[in-house]
């Protein structure tokens, strides 16, 4: 059953603000005692100041980051809970900016449009999932910590992605799912083989790992990561007129959508709509139990499944893996051979000269 608690406004958890002498506007997600994450309000409100900033001509560059520690560990799933419980006082409807009291009524829940009417809905950028992708002004994503779920769509499709060394980058979904909207857009920005492996084992990847890859354009120590977000934001800023960097936008939306971006969101659209098909073998699903429970608590308690260093809690993880110690043992004796070898070079009598 959806948790009943008072949540934040969407104003409250969507800041904004603009500098007009610079043109580079800042989204910031503040709601760090949820780890940012943001309700299906303040989703909507996010993608409406994505859309202010692209008609606005003081705004040339768009940054979105997050208060406190992380940038995010995704959207407020146990608000959404009741669609896979038996609360009689869940509606769908406000995903759709749709008031509950207006003559609309949604699908039933034994239809196969009550969840897909949903997920394809994910694919609009009018509703704060891949809003960016319609941007055609330059977006800077300043990541640290936690980037999961939501706020990973938001990495995806942003222009450029500035991150601090300790930033994990992965979606629990994975793990309880299989699959999550942004799947494609993924895909192509971090290549086929290593998305694939961050699917299969459900893996965070750091952000080392996702410079690596090319998904992460630059990685800083946290105490560096704003003044070095600050320092692309203002070359960005400066570089050409806004009316170009429109076209090249629009240039790079060709090269996307050649590559299916779109499409890719509809196709996870049906994908995500086939979750009632999905026989449970015994592990994690999305379910009323799972959402009774508490989602953080039953991906905490599956996280212990799996390798301290591939689990999803920073808190959980192990300490950086260490060179085993046969390898250190060979290693040392390699080094041993070679200085053996350059002594005997050294003391190796010499002919006489003439």
């Amino acid at each position: 059953m959806a948790a009943k608690i008072e949540r934040p406004s969407a104003e409250e958890i969507v800041r904004y603000e603009k500098d007009r002498a610079t043109k580079i506007a800042t989204i910031t997600i503040d709601r760090p005692d949820a780890l940012n994450a943001p309700t299906i309000a303040a989703r909507q409100r996010f993608a409406d100041l994505v859309l202010r900033a692209n008609v606005d001509d003081d705004v040339k560059v768009l940054i979105i980051r997050g208060v406190g520690e992380h940038l995010g560990s995704g959207a407020d799933l146990p608000e959404m809970g009741g669609m896979f419980s038996e609360d009689p006082d869940y509606s769908v409807l406000p995903e759709f900016r749709i008031d509950e009291d207006e003559d609309v009524t949604y699908p039933p829940k034994d239809s196969y449009r009550y969840l897909a009417t949903l997920t394809h809905l994910y694919a609009n950028s009018n509703f704060g999932l891949r809003s960016l992708q319609d941007f055609k002004k330059i977006s800077i994503v300043e990541a640290k910590g936690y980037c999961y779920g939501w706020h990973f769509y938001q990495c995806a499709d942003a222009d450029l992605v500035i991150s601090s060394d300790d930033a994990l980058f992965g979606h629990s979904a994975w793990r309880y799912a299989g699959w999550a909207a942004r799947m494609w857009q993924w895909a192509l920005m971090m290549g086929m083989r290593k998305f694939q492996e961050m699917v299969f084992t459900g893996r965070p990847f750091t952000a080392a790992e996702m410079a690596d890859c090319n998904f992460v354009n630059k990685v800083v120590p946290r105490d560096l990561l704003e003044a070095e977000t600050a320092k692309y934001a203002l070359a960005c800023s400066r570089t050409r007129p806004t009316d170009a960097v429109f076209m090249q936008k629009a240039f790079f939306e060709v090269m996307k959508q050649h590559q299916g971006e779109y499409m890719g969101s509809v196709l996870t659209g049906w994908l995500e709509s086939m979750l009632p098909m999905v026989k449970n073998d015994g592990g994690l699903g999305v379910n009323g139990d799972t959402f009774d429970r508490g989602l953080n608590n039953a991906v905490k308690d599956n996280d212990r499944q799996f390798p301290p260093e591939w689990r999803m809690s920073m808190a959980a993880r192990g300490p950086a893996p260490q060179p085993q110690m046969e390898e250190l043992r060979g290693l040392v004796a390699l080094q041993q051979k070679r200085i053996e070898e350059l002594e005997r070079m050294l003391t190796k009598p010499t002919a006489p000269a003439g």
